[in-house]
């Protein structure tokens, strides 16, 4: 069995990944990250445990103390019917008061980007990972991509030896 992988055992056994916006790293370097909730319907839950989330255009804003999650699209729930939720309405974030102070201070000042990473249930309870972020220069994004394919020679050097 030399050849097989271990597995990593999941950080939290109560915590299930739903989306990861994996273009955001690419796109923007994070600074700081947060977890917070998220104000949802019922259909929009049901939707979620199918895995019917699309991050791609969604970012964060903040509003009259409260911060928002805009351009989150959630499929429509199949059997919800008449009572179903529109895809892609502005969704409320759970945060506390002085969490919205800091990242809005944070993100005014220096013209920094809220962006939703990862979308998980946690305990049951729907959770957005939101990161604080600056946008890549190109040459930024070209120098991570170099250093990712010479780690990637070197592991394979070093599996061959």
């Amino acid at each position: 069995m030399a050849g097989k992988k271990q597995r990593k055992p999941p950080a939290d056994k109560n915590e299930r990944t739903i989306a990861q916006n994996r273009k955001a790293r690419h796109n923007y370097v994070v600074l700081d990250t947060l977890e917070c909730g998220i104000v949802l319907v019922g259909s929009e839950v049901k939707s979620l445990r199918q895995g019917k989330l699309s991050l791609e255009e969604a970012y964060g804003r903040v509003d009259r103390d409260e911060v928002w999650l805009v351009g989150c699209d959630i499929a429509e729930y199949s059997f919800a019917h008449a009572l179903n939720h529109m895809p892609r309405r502005r969704r409320k974030l759970l945060l506390h008061r002085r969490e919205i102070k800091k990242f809005a201070a944070q993100a005014f000042e220096k013209s920094l980007t809220l962006v939703p990473l990862k979308v998980y249930f946690k305990k049951g309870r729907a959770k957005v990972l939101l990161g604080l972020c600056r946008g890549k220069q190109l040459h930024d994004k070209r120098e991570a991509m170099k250093k990712r394919d010479t780690q990637r020679e070197i592991n394979r050097a070093m599996r061959r030896r």
